[in-house]
């Protein structure tokens, strides 16, 4: 027997994820399972930081922020952001095919690689104009905006308020991350 050659690995694809029962994420034909369901804080987090981007986005006529959805980026690829704001109508109801602006991802021991290391790439090359990786247990948010096609640090949030740029809205946003822990 020789080696395992890529080739020989499944590769799925929308069709097969659809119809999966659970939580799944598929990334370049890889399936991800997104289980067990994220801890409390995780939601009280993730609570925390919708509570706020709802208020931020309140009053545009643009943008909203979003729980998880489905982003289809391609037939092998569908991920779903813990949050994100979206500055464009939705193309198809079950699932968005544009990039959205901002995503939070919030680390947790199952996710924490996948999310420092592919989801920053796939977020960047798809054009996602602002990724802030929320780190729970060192309570510290990395906040890293694209600039020129590559993402570009602005700073470790723990309790500062950081402004983020929304042409759709017209307005520059000041997100607390005092409010999140």
């Amino acid at each position: 027997m020789g080696a395992i050659r890529l080739d020989d690995l499944p590769h799925y694809t929308y069709d097969d994820y659809k119809n999966w029962d659970g939580e799944w994420e598929l990334i370049y034909g890889v399936a991800y399972a997104m289980s067990p369901a994220p801890m409390i804080e995780h939601q009280t987090i993730s609570s925390n930081i919708a509570w706020q981007l709802k208020e931020l986005f309140g009053d545009c006529q643009v943008c909203q922020p979003l729980l998880p959805v489905d982003w289809k980026i391609a037939e092998d690829t569908v991920v779903q952001p813990d949050n994100l704001v979206i500055c464009h109508k939705p193309t198809h109801p079950a699932y968005l095919t544009k990039a959205p602006k901002i995503i939070f991802e919030i680390l947790s021991k199952s996710t924490a690689n996948k999310d420092t290391n592919l989801k920053f790439k796939l977020y960047e090359s798809e054009g996602v104009a602002y990724y802030i990786i929320v780190n729970p247990q060192d309570k510290v948010a990395k906040v890293y905006e694209l600039k020129e096609g590559k993402y570009i640090k602005v700073c470790d949030a723990t309790d500062e308020a950081i402004d983020f740029e929304i042409a759709e809205c017209q307005k520059s946003i000041s997100f607390d991350f005092a409010k999140i822990w």
